[in-house]
This record gives C-alpha cells, structure tokens and sequence, in this order.
C-alpha cells in the first residue's frame, strides 16, 4: 500500500467501521452456531471520498491531486491508518470573480458556510469531506437563486504552508431571464400600470429569487396604499426552459375591494384609552384605507414609552369595504432612574440624576424630578410634560426649578417658573419643522459687573419673558448628522422690573450644515449670530446677557472667556455675538470603525454693543475624539487659543453625549 493510499484511509475510516460489518452481516448469518469466520480473508473495496486527500509528504504535494486513489487493504499489504492526524484549512471560491452578483453571493455563503464556520480550527479529513459535500450544495443553490441554473461546484484541496487550501470551483454557466411575467387578477385594481411598476420585476430580467420576494412584498404595500386592505399575493409560478435559458413567472393576485377606516378598539392592558390611540392615529373614521398609516400608528405607539408591545390587527367588515382596527396593548415599566456626568474647562463636573413617572397624569403626563450637582452649578427641578396633547406630536411642559451657579462672569440664585407648548424632533420622527412658545416668571439674585467695570455687586431682578423658537432640520440624524443642514432661530421679548420696570429682545439665528467627503469624513460647519436690542448691557441681569467660549461656543477657550471683561479679568457678557466652528469628522477603521477624530478650527467675538465687531475675532483650535456608541457618538475634544488674551489658559477640555453642533 503507497503513503497515498494510507493517507486516504484515514478520511474514510469512521465510515468503514460501519461498512464492514454491513457487507459481513450476510456471512455471519450464514455461519452461525458452525464455521467460523475467516480472519484473513480480504475485505470488499471501501467507499471513496469526493474531495482528493493530498498526500502530505509528496514531492508533488503543492499540486492539487486530480486522480481519487480508492485503498484497499490485502493480507500481503497492510494499511496503516493515523486516526488522529488534523490539519488547519483555509476556503476560497473560484469562477464567480467579476460577476455582479459577486459580493451578495460571498456575504450569503459566509454567513451558512459550513467550511467558514470550523475556519482555523483543524479538522481531520472526514471532517473537512463532510462540511466540503454540504458547501458545494450550498454554493450550487446560491448560484441557482440568481439564475444560474447551469451552474456546476467542484472541490479540491491543495496543501500550504500553513495547512490546506480548500477551493470551490465554480462554472456559473449562463444566466437565466425571464421570458415573461404574469400577474393575473392585479388588472381588477383598476391601476394596473402603477402597480405593475411597484412589481418591479419585468421580463428580460435576471431570474433572480430574492428579487421576486421583494417584489411581491412591494405590490403587496402598494396595493395596501391604494387602498386594498384585503389584497392577497398568491404563491410564485416559475417554470425553468434549459433549452432557452428562460423562464416564466406567474404570479396571481387578488385585490379585493377598496376600502376605508373604520372605528378603532383597544384590548389588553392599554396605560391609556382607545380616544388617546386615535389622537396618535393619522386617520379617521371614513378615511381611505392606507397600510402605512397603520404602520405608523404602530410605532407611534411604541414612542410613547408606554408601550412594550403593540399589536395592531386589521377586523374587516362582512362587505370588507370598512377596515375597523384593532389594538392590544402591554404597558411598559413606568418608571425611570437616569444618570449624566460631564467636564468643561471653566464649567468643571456636572452630575446630574433624574427619576420620572411616564405617565403620572393620564394619558402621557410625564413627571420628572431632576437634580444637578456641579462645582458650578447645583440645581432642583420638577417638570410636567403632557406629550400628544389634544393633537399628534404637540407637547404641553410645565416647570419650576431653583438654581444656584458661580460662574466667573456671575453669581446667581434663581427661582424660575414656566411653561410652553412645542412641536419637536424625537430619534422615530424627526420632523422638518419644529417650534416652541412659551413664557418665563423670573426671579433672581445676582452679582455681577453693572455701571462700574471695578466693582461688582449684587442686584435683584423680576424678568417675565415670552421665548419662542423655530427651526428647520434638514439633516439626516438627530444626534450624528453626516449631510445636509440646519437652520433656526430664537427671539424672547422680555420685560425686567427694576426700580421701574423696561423692555428688551434677545435675538439669536443658529445655521450649521454637513457635507460627507467619502465613505468615512464628514466636514461640518456651524454659524451663530445674536444680539439684544432695547437696553444696556448694565441694565440687563447677567444671566440674560449673551456669552462666548466652551464646549458649545468656541473650543480652546474657558467657559464664558471670550468678549469683554472687568478689571479682575472676569468676562462680564454683551449684546452683539457672532461665532463659527469647522471640523473635519473623521472614522477610523481600527476597533470595528467606532472610533474617530476631529480636528477643529473655531472662532467668535463679542461685544457691549448691538452689533458683533469683525476686527475682535478669537479663534481656537483643537482635535478631539468620539466613540460611535449605541445612543450616539461621546466626545472628548481638546482645543488650544490661537490668539489668547491675558489669563487665558493653554489647553480647555470637553467631555460630553453628542457632537458639538
């Protein structure tokens, strides 16, 4: 017997233990209770394998072996058999290289490889046999599921340096089209042509599967959105032809009739009554059928918080023309326990911790207690928050907070009480429009710099306030936009009683847009223009004044740092803000592309009067860095002053949730 034939022996030799004792079986019956069996006498041929063994000592051994070798063991030549011997493989396809189907093909086969999955583990030869047999299956069904139905898998296995070398070859041969594509019934729609288009698949196209069940899911959501509630896409129809390379697709449909809305129930454990579902549905009663309004409904649900699941069942009626929906509901943990940590240079720590009751006040009347605990800054706080109020997606929020800071520029003691109605973003909708106007009841303490830029004092102010907001955003991510741009705007008339009482605006425009260069850089810039207009910035209560540098301001500079200050050197606010920022964010491919680093150019100036002054710009620069997590990118950014006045510092600190505009 060759080291060949031995070699091969060990592929086989669980089978073969098998074998023998099914081709004696016969023998044995015949035997029993008189002769005995022949010990030397020879054994019937054993099955081959389908992939050539290499033999690992050969001269030849890094050409693959074209011709299978089948061992058979003879009394005069014994075979010598190594169970344990296992060897680490590596697996490569051949033959499908530049077809378009190319990179769908190898992610469907990685992810059901049996070959991929034992990948670096050594394996003996039956092993890699078996998982050999079950991936040249796999591959020959991947080609036939984009049309190629002449396709035809060989293996074959060359030895390496660092182990074997199996490789699938693969002939794709041609690719099937179809000749023709049927949908019969769909032309009892009354709209054959659009939704023949929403099929997608047309004859002349490859005869690809995943195409065909994307296709009917779509025609089945566009027959849903024309109306058809109880439309039915039957079972696929495809006939092969080998001779043409053709094949034929019928697929029968049945529309039903058009139908609308009905009434809307409620089962289970709803947290809240079936009136409050329609306030979040976009239809009513009598509106035409719409499956994505139902889809919708679905997730609105879902957003509240108050939901853990939502199951949205569709009830026709007898004629199946009114479409009542049906809704079981399971509520949610209510209650909530949150946490945030953070640093700024000139800021300094800022903890803060909140606990909340989702829906304290039926229905979605959330309550939040928070409290804040800063080198800075310590502040209570309860707010009420009426989500969906009376209309979908309009907020109702009400609060009162007593605060204290010590910031360089001043010293306050506040008790604040307000209350807004709004129309805002959330991570599900992000909508283009936003807005908010509300009003403030202020009252404060404060010591600061006022008439006399050498000495503070401390003055009581009475501020009531009507803030509004508006804004668009048309971006494509809330918290980690990549393109397009943002644009908004505040204004807040206010009146301050003091000693008489006067009247003021503070106005603010905030534009910052994003333009992705590549696969994984993202320039972004960001604008602010601000002023007040109606009194001195003496008259107006430190905290109402406008202030520049920080985190979310102009990095490289101390909270507050930039515009004038007094003669201890502490910023002391104004009227007239302009400011800029520009950086470059930019992923890297270490660590699963979860990381990345930006570098950053900002600027800004500040001063007493209504207008911002060109000649008195301040600029920082820096690089920071940002871990891509679940709930959006941390950042820590590093910023120095180009151009520091006096007593500023050389390097300020940012560590925050979010990306800096």
């Amino acid at each position: 017997m060759s080291e060949r034939g031995s070699t091969r022996m060990v592929a086989w030799l669980a089978c073969a233990a098998v074998g023998v004792f099914a081709h004696d079986a016969p023998a044995m019956a015949q035997s029993a209770g008189s002769a005995e069996l022949d010990p030397t006498a020879p054994l019937e041929p054993l099955p081959d394998l389908g992939v050539e063994w290499p033999d690992m000592n050969a001269p030849d051994a890094q050409e693959p072996i074209a011709t299978p070798v089948t061992p058979v063991a003879t009394e005069e030549q014994p075979v010598a058999i190594d169970v344990g011997e296992e060897r680490r493989y590596e697996v490569v396809i051949d033959g499908v290289s530049g077809h378009s189907e190319e990179q769908a093909l190898f992610r469907a086969f990685d992810d059901q490889s049996a070959l991929r999955k034992g990948r670096g583990k050594a394996a003996n030869a039956a092993q890699i046999d078996r998982r050999s047999r079950a991936d040249v299956d796999l591959l020959s069904e991947l080609l036939r599921s984009r049309g190629y139905y002449d396709a035809v898998v060989e293996p074959r296995i060359e030895t390496a340096a660092n182990g074997l070398t199996i490789i699938l070859s693969a002939e794709p041969g041609r690719q099937y089209v179809f000749q023709s594509v049927a949908l019969p019934g769909l032309e009892a729609a009354g709209q054959e042509a659009s939704l023949r288009k929403a099929f997608g698949v047309q004859a002349g196209d490859p005869v690809i599967a995943q195409d065909v069940i994307d296709a009917g899911t779509a025609l089945q959501v566009a027959l849903g959105e024309e109306g058809f509630a109880m439309a039915e896409v039957g079972d696929q129809q495809v006939e092969i032809n080998h001779q043409t390379h053709t094949a034929s697709l019928v697929l029968p449909v049945t529309p039903g009739p058009l139908a609308h809305f009905g009434r809307i129930s409620v089962s289970g454990r709803p947290p809240f009554s079936a009136r409050h579902v329609a306030t979040l549905a976009r239809f009513d009663p009598g509106d035409p059928f719409r499956r994505s309004e139902v889809n919708d409904l679905r997730r609105a649900l879902i957003a509240t918080g108050l939901v853990a699941s939502a199951d949205v069942r569709l009830s026709p009626s007898a004629d199946r023309q009114t479409v009542n929906v049906d809704v079981h509901l399971e509520p949610a943990p209510m209650r909530t326990v949150a946490g945030e940590l953070g640093y700024g240079t000139g800021e300094g720590l800022r903890a803060e911790a909140s606990w909340q009751h989702r829906n304290f006040i039926n229905p979605e009347g959330a309550l939040t207690v928070r409290g804040v605990a800063g080198t800075r800054e310590q502040l209570a706080a309860v707010e009420l928050r009426r989500s969906n109020f009376r209309r979908r997606d309009q907020v109702i929020d009400v609060q009162a907070l007593a605060s204290k800071t010590d910031y360089d520029a001043y010293r306050a003691r506040t008790i604040k009480i307000g209350a807004s109605v709004e129309r805002q973003s959330n991570i599900i909708w992000r909508k283009k429009w936003n807005y908010s106007l509300g009003t403030d009841l202020i009252l404060t303490d404060e010591r600061g710099v006022f008439d006399d830029p050498t000495n503070k004092e401390t003055r009581t102010f009475k501020i009531a306030a009507l803030p509004a907001m508006l804004r668009y955003d048309g971006s494509n991510d809330l918290l980690d936009p990549t393109e397009g741009f943002r644009l908004g705007g505040t204004i807040s008339p206010e009146i301050s009683f003091r000693g008489g009482s006067f009247t003021y605006a503070r106005a603010q425009i905030d534009a910052s847009a994003y333009n992705p260069v590549g696969s994984r850089t993202v320039l972004a810039g960001r604008v602010r223009v601000g002023t007040i207009i109606g009194a001195e910035s003496s008259e107006i209560a430190p905290s109402r004044r406008f202030y520049s540098g920080g985190g979310g301001s102009v990095r490289g500079y101390g909270y507050q740092r930039l515009g004038p200050r007094d003669a201890s050197g502490d910023p002391i606010g104004g009227r007239g803000l302009a400011e800029f920022a520009l950086e470059a964010r930019v992923r890297i491919n270490a660590f699963g592309g979860n990381f990345g680093i930006v570098p950053f150019l900002d600027g800004g100036t500040l001063t007493s009067d209504i207008v911002p002054k060109v000649g008195k710009w301040q600029f920082g620069a820096g690089i920071g860095a940002r871990y891509y997590s679940s709930f959006g990118p941390i950042r820590v950014d590093v910023g120095t002053p180009l151009n520091p006045r006096s007593g500023d510092a050389p390097i300020a600190v940012v560590v925050s949730l979010g990306q800096a505009f």
